[in-house]
């Protein structure tokens, strides 16, 4: 007798439904993301605004098909930045498509005038939410049940989570609540598969790390990657990648490469790495470096990073 079937044999229902992480920015929603899917799906870096795009991580717990949705950290955008207008409303559509939200809170920054902003937005998001206070790690015990209380006085949450993504701690009880409360309904993805991302635009997000984790911190905002080609050998133990990293100007481009190139061959030699253990295959890794001063404004460029283009 399987464990989804009852005494009398019958099967137990599936359950499969969405879990948006919402949040301001550096919150942890990445970090924590990859801990709850038990896998790199989601990229990280100390930077704000990493995470440009909706991504979903997916886990099995039990009979269940949990989909987190990562979204970009929510803040007032400024009118005239067209980027920062589209990763906010990607937050707020991953929100309200959602079957469940979660809250995501660093407990070292605690109830910040960012945070207030997402709980205002909160308001409007008809869907159950709940709260995941994360970094517990990082501060004192004794701060955290006054948090809980002010921001349980913010919002009416429907439960609270104290976590470390970091250290995993607390995690567990996340996956077993989520599951629990999703919807009955067949599973929307293979059992297997932990991301909604191609290869392509995994490869071009894991590039986009390195460049974030190597470069000064201005820098990265105005930079974008995408796979150009994709070629696997016919035994698919080696694959060729071409990416084009694009900035915006001349000066940004002699930053990226480096003197000699030998930032781009840092960048370029991070990646491969890590795209190799990703990919269980010899990976061989060829990037460009390419102004394209206008690209915040190039609708197509938007549509590569999974971003509805704002008018």
């Amino acid at each position: 007798m399987t464990e989804q079937q009852g005494m009398t044999g019958h099967q137990a229902p599936t359950r499969a439904g969405f879990v948006a992480l919402v949040g301001a920015p550096n919150a942890g929603k990445s970090s924590l993301l990859n801990r709850l899917v038990g896998a790199k799906v989601s990229i990280v870096s100390p930077k704000v605004q990493t995470t440009r795009r909706r991504i979903i991580g997916i886990t099995m717990v039990e009979g269940s098909q949990v989909m987190f949705v990562d979204t970009p950290g929510i803040f007032a955008p400024s009118k005239t930045k067209r980027l920062e207008r589209a990763m906010v409303s990607a937050a707020w559509t991953g929100a309200g498509d959602a079957d469940l939200v979660l809250l995501v809170v660093d407990a070292k920054r605690g109830l910040d005038g960012q945070t207030r902003h997402v709980l205002e937005g909160l308001r409007d998001v008809n869907r159950p939410i709940m709260l995941v206070l994360n970094k517990i790690d990082l501060v004192k015990r004794t701060t955290l049940l006054p948090l809980i209380a002010a921001l349980n006085e913010a919002h009416r949450f429907e439960g609270t989570w104290l976590v470390s993504a970091r250290t995993g701690d607390g995690c567990g009880e996340i996956l077993k609540e989520v599951a629990d409360r999703l919807p009955e309904g067949p599973f929307l993805f293979p059992e297997d598969q932990l991301s909604d991302l191609s290869n392509r635009a995994m490869a071009a997000e894991l590039t986009r790390e390195k460049v974030f984790l190597q470069l000064e911190e201005e820098l990265p905002y105005s930079i974008t990657v995408e796979t150009d080609q994709w070629l696997e050998s016919p035994d698919g133990e080696e694959i060729r990648i071409d990416q084009t990293v694009y900035v915006m100007r001349d000066g940004q481009k002699a930053i990226v490469l480096g003197k000699g190139g030998r930032q781009i061959r840092a960048i370029g030699e991070a990646a491969r790495l890590e795209l190799e253990e990703t990919l269980g295959a010899r990976v061989h890794l060829f990037l460009h470096v390419k102004v394209r001063e206008r690209w915040l404004e190039d609708r197509e460029r938007y549509r590569e990073m999974g971003l509805d283009y704002p008018d």
